[in-house]
């Protein structure tokens, strides 16, 4: 039993824990890049946001869809570059939430097809890197790193 709980738990974890960098690099990457460029097509096209906005009633859809659009652009940029990546998880996991509530809710007559919206996937991975971060191949690192260099070693109780 031993052999077998060191096999498939201990040697497993041992590997992985090598490879603890890729998982936020991957999902960054990824969502980082969909959304970076979700948000500059819906930039081109405001005038259909705004109607898709308007269709789903969302409010003040004129502001709502350049806005979001925007939001979409700009955290995409940041978390593809790994910087400021737990502030910019947050308002994307509202955009996602507010078009599942607002875009997908009809759509809803089972927890499979909940949990099959691609924007639920996405809420996970932006929830996920708000709790874990970005990593160490992140510019958020490297932001840390730097600024933990300059400070003097200090009694966080004085």
């Amino acid at each position: 039993m031993n052999t077998i709980i060191t096999i498939f738990y201990d040697w497993s974890r041992t590997v992985a824990g090598y490879f603890t960098w890729a998982a936020p690099l991957a999902v960054r990457v990824v969502v980082g890049w969909v959304f970076l460029w979700s948000g500059w097509q819906k930039l081109q096209i405001v005038p259909r946001m705004v109607q898709n906005f308007r269709e789903w009633g969302i409010p003040a859809p004129e502001i709502m869809a350049p806005f979001v659009s925007g939001v979409e652009l700009v955290c995409g940029i940041l978390l593809l570059v790994g910087l400021l990546t737990r502030f910019a998880a947050v308002p994307m996991m509202i955009v996602m939430a507010v078009a599942i509530v607002s875009a997908k809710a009809a759509q809803i007559d089972s927890l499979q097809t909940f949990l099959g919206f691609e924007e639920v996937a996405y809420f996970v991975m932006f929830a996920w890197l708000g709790i874990a971060g970005p990593g160490p191949i992140s510019l958020d690192h490297l932001v840390l790193n730097a600024y933990r260099k300059e400070r003097p070693p200090s009694d966080y109780g004085a």
